[in-house]
């Protein structure tokens, strides 16, 4: 069979693989290549703003000298005149330092020094006048400094006659470096713009000539597997026609016989189940000897008496309608081994039939689904064995909460009831002044198991609940625990929602919101909490936050036997039951935030 020239051989990925080298290396080069000359572009320009900064500065600088010249001329405290002296100095210093270092660049004022030759032209220009100020302004200190009364006027005019021509000059000179900066922005511009089209041609070059060639290649060689898939189902199916028809050509069995025992688990037996030939991969697996007479298949198989009944009883059932299935076997060495078995009844002669095996090995896959079988039914009885100890947990808490409700009975209202009891036996109606005292402790005694009676059933259910609805009992609930706390618990009901629920709903919805109150105020330390509660068209959302101590909530995800953590498992049973879901989010010493979202539809 000749090769496809597009087929996905192994010269075929060398050359995609060489190809997508080369281009990731052009696209990588193009990229470093960019980088450079941009990087050394930018540090050329670095100095610009510093340059034109400190040549602006210069006419500043000249206007500067005038002034304090000026003002040094019309002093005629000597004393004052050494001080403005040595400002002008410092003017003049700093002025001469500038000029000779935009031409011929400086480290302590960070120039370059890197001019072009428009600008060093434009300085010759200006060095006439700079010379005549600095001479002058020299001038001045000198005198200063040799005698107390001396007078500056020619040096005063000489500065102001050269000043404008300086001005002037420096102006054009930074203007100069004002608009060779911008030159030089533009032809980095340009030179971006060249290395963006250069490194745009070159993904368009790849992609012509690389990735839609190497995609069609692909394509191609999917397409033909395809065919071959379709051409390989239809072959399978045409043998199973085959198979289905009973060829009466013995030529055409042997044929078959042949080619399937080249490749698959192959036997052909009598309706009684013994051997008349068996394939090559049979008699190697089973260590079969073609010189053996008389040999029952299941023997040959299988070791096991009870395997071997199983095979003989499928021989027996369905010799005449075949059949299809699994089959264990064990060989010689003790090997246990699973076909996947057909049995093919077909005619030789009108008067003589066989039976066609077809098997194939499938002991690995079989061992694959017995593990899975295993790991299912140990996970279902880990999670039966969790749901145990969760339901044993919610009824010792049941149990626990019975008892306090009747300890709470028993020793808060039945004390006061029989207080009550008491007090009422030892009213004397004969003593008014005695009896109106006792009736008005009867009646704080009554005010008080009123109270403690509300409580208790406020605790078992509030009849807000049952009355109003959800938004009611949870106002009550907070209203009632920020009295009873002293803490700043507050309800926010953000939509104003008033709708009903379910009633299974409703409660288990505040048992939830009750124990994450709960827990905030026992465990979180907290001083402040809010609950709000918003809604939309699908979804009932509420929100518990506090300011407390906060946790790690990964130490509660994974409860396991009931170990700690129950509240928030109770409260994850309750929002699973009503198809609901709960997030916890908390930090520590940032609060705790629980959400609770309901579906309303």
């Amino acid at each position: 069979m000749v090769r496809n020239r597009t087929s996905l051989d192994q010269s075929t990925f060398e050359r995609l693989r060489r190809l997508y080298i080369i281009a990731l290396s052009t696209i990588a080069l193009s990229v470093i290549v960019s980088q450079i000359l941009i990087r050394k572009h930018l540090n050329d320009q670095e100095s610009d703003s510093r340059v034109i900064n400190i040549a602006g500065r210069q006419r500043m600088l000249s206007q500067k000298l005038t002034k304090e010249i000026f003002s040094i001329s019309i002093e005629n405290n000597h004393q004052k005149q050494i001080e403005l002296k040595n400002k002008f100095k410092k003017t003049l210093q700093l002025w001469e330092l500038s000029h000779y270092a935009l031409q011929e660049g400086s480290d302590s004022l960070r120039l370059p020094g890197n001019n072009s030759d428009v600008i060093l032209n434009k300085f010759k220009d200006i060095n006439l006048p700079f010379n005549a100020i600095s001479t002058a302004s020299s001038s001045v200190i000198k005198k200063i400094e040799s005698t107390s009364n001396s007078t500056f006027t020619e040096e005063l005019k000489t500065i102001q006659e050269n000043e404008g021509a300086f001005l002037q000059q420096m102006d054009q000179i930074v203007n100069q470096f004002d608009l060779e900066a911008e030159e030089k922005v533009d032809w980095l511009r340009n030179l971006e713009m060249v290395l963006m089209t250069i490194t745009l041609l070159l993904l368009l070059g790849e992609f012509l000539f690389i990735f839609w060639p190497t995609a069609k290649t692909v394509k191609n060689s999917l397409t033909e597997l395809l065919e071959a898939e379709k051409k390989a189902k239809k072959m399978a199916f045409d043998a199973d026609v085959l198979s289905d028809a009973k060829e009466k050509s013995i030529k055409e069995l042997r044929a078959l016989s042949h080619a399937i025992d080249e490749t698959l688990f192959f036997a052909r037996i009598t309706p009684n189940g013994v051997i008349t030939h068996m394939g090559k991969k049979f008699s190697r697996l089973f260590k079969f000897s073609k010189f053996t007479t008389n040999a029952l298949f299941s023997k040959v198989i299988s070791i096991h008496e009870n395997e071997q009944t199983v095979i003989d009883d499928i021989v027996s059932n369905h010799k005449k309608t075949g059949w299809q299935g699994e089959v264990k076997a064990t060989t010689k060495d003790q090997i246990g081994v699973w076909l996947e078995m057909s049995i093919i009844p077909f005619t030789l002669t009108d008067d003589k039939s066989e039976l066609l095996i077809i098997a194939s090995d499938i002991t690995s896959k079989k061992a694959g689904q017995i593990e899975i079988e295993r790991l299912t039914q140990a996970s279902f009885e880990e999670k039966m064995n969790q749901q145990k100890t969760i339901s044993s947990k919610i009824i010792e808490n049941q149990e626990k909460e019975q008892n306090r409700i009747a300890k709470d009975v028993h020793d808060g209202i039945g004390q006061m009831l029989t207080g009550l009891k008491y007090n009422l036996e030892s009213i004397d109606i004969k003593d008014i002044d005695k009896t109106a005292i006792k009736i008005e402790h009867l009646k704080e005694l009554t005010s008080n198991i009123i109270k403690g009676v509300r409580t208790a059933t406020f605790n078992l259910t509030p009849p807000e609940l049952a009355d109003y609805g959800i938004v009611p009992a949870i106002t009550k609930l907070t209203q009632e625990l920020s009295k009873l706390t002293g803490k700043d618990i507050v309800f926010y009901n953000k939509t104003d929602f008033t709708d009903r629920l379910d009633s299974l709903a409703e409660i288990n919805i505040y048992r939830i919101v009750q124990e994450a109150i709960n827990n905030a105020i026992k465990y979180a330390d907290s001083s402040h909490i809010l609950v709000s509660l918003s809604h939309s068209k699908d979804i009932l959302s509420i929100v518990v936050d506090d300011d407390g101590k906060g946790f790690d909530p990964a130490k509660i995800k994974n409860v396991k036997n009931g170990e700690g953590g129950m509240g928030m498992t109770f409260m994850k049973e309750r929002i699973k039951y009503i198809d609901g879901r709960l997030f916890l989010n908390s930090e520590k010493d940032k609060g705790t935030r629980v959400t609770l979202n309901i579906p309303l539809v």
